[in-house]
């Protein structure tokens, strides 16, 4: 069992190497493990063997000599205690096929990815478990406020692994903890994915508050009525409504909707100052996981019956062509209600 693993002899691999696969992969190496690393792309790949730097997604941030960059997804994955997924979450179904046949029996799968699939709405550790054909025990979810850059400078950074085993959830905090990324444990997969993909639709609508102009009011309301809205659709798909007070809810929440390296919210502010969708995203290399999940969470929302205006508006925006200030006006004029509407 796990936790009879040498945890100074765990095998490793990450699967993405965007700033956040590329921040983690670097912690674990900086702490000793020899991580495999698939990359996607040709030049991050010769970026990081021939430089020690990911140029494209994590620029000036040296990385350690433990990372072993391939496009060899099987040498990544085969053999391995735990492999790390950090993919776009619009990409994890196929990855998901890709990495099943190469699994070890007893490896740990760990999402790092934030967001619900359009299609069926399922969360990234639901479309690893019915792709994977894996227990939901092996599987873990890592989420909490943490920017990449900022962990990749070793700021310090408190995030949560979730699993419904919580041996697992254990092995994960193992591996991952350093003096500077302290990780908790939680047994709510469910809410803390909720809380991951939902706060990058929330952080769209605060950048469009700032992109107007208007004032901390506002974005604390924002703010404020988005984690109401999280939490009534955790409430509904069986969350524990403590998640939501805690790092992968508000933590996240707080840190995207505010923090000047939020790409949901850039993409937010740029929308508020009147650009529009396609040209923002045409000069983004990275995603921000908000645009699609904003589509999930409002198809998702009116399937279970969970009122969620502000993911509403946001969805107006974004797919239908609503100018912001329309949004705005018809959030402000909504029925009046009382606050605390439910438990």
């Amino acid at each position: 069992m796990r936790g009879d693993l040498d945890m100074e002899a765990v095998k490793i691999g990450v699967v993405g190497a965007g700033s956040w696969g590329t921040a983690l992969a670097n912690l674990l190496g900086m702490k000793g493990y020899a991580i495999d690393l698939w990359t996607f792309e040709a030049d991050v790949r010769e970026q990081i063997i021939t430089e020690r730097v990911n140029r494209v997604f994590l620029p000036d941030i040296p990385l350690s000599e433990n990372l072993h960059p391939t496009d060899d997804l099987e040498a990544v994955v085969r053999d391995k205690d735990l492999v790390l997924v950090v993919v776009p979450s619009h990409f994890m179904r196929d990855m998901a096929g890709r990495m099943r046949g190469f699994l070890n029996e007893e490896a740990v799968v760990v999402s790092a990815s934030k967001g619900i699939e359009n299609k069926t709405h399922l969360t990234m550790s639901g479309v690893l478990k019915e792709n994977l054909g894996i227990d939901e025990g092996r599987l873990a979810v890592l989420s909490g406020p943490s920017f990449a850059r900022e962990v990749a400078r070793l700021v310090p950074t408190v995030v949560t692994a979730a699993s419904k085993d919580m041996e697992t959830a254990r092995f994960v905090q193992q591996v991952f903890v350093t003096p500077h990324f302290r990780v908790y444990t939680n047994d709510d997969v469910i809410g803390v994915e909720l809380g991951g993909s939902v706060k990058n639709v929330i952080a769209l609508a605060a950048g469009i508050v700032d992109g107007l102009g208007l004032g901390l009011n506002t974005r604390a309301a924002l703010i404020t009525r988005g984690l109401t809205e999280m939490r009534r659709l955790g409430l509904k798909l069986g969350a524990n409504p403590r998640t939501f007070t805690g790092l992968a809810g508000i933590g996240d929440l707080v840190l995207t909707c505010t923090g000047d390296l939020s790409r949901n919210h850039t993409v937010g502010k740029k929308l508020g100052e009147g650009r529009k969708l396609p040209e923002i995203l045409a000069e983004m290399r990275m995603v921000a996981e908000g645009v699609k999940t904003a589509k999930s969470v409002y198809n998702l929302s009116r399937k279970v019956g969970v009122e969620m205006p502000i993911t509403e508006e946001v969805y107006h925006i974004l797919y239908e062509d609503t100018s912001p200030q329309e949004a705005l006006y018809r959030l402000m004029t909504r029925d009046l209600k009382d606050e605390l509407d439910e438990r």
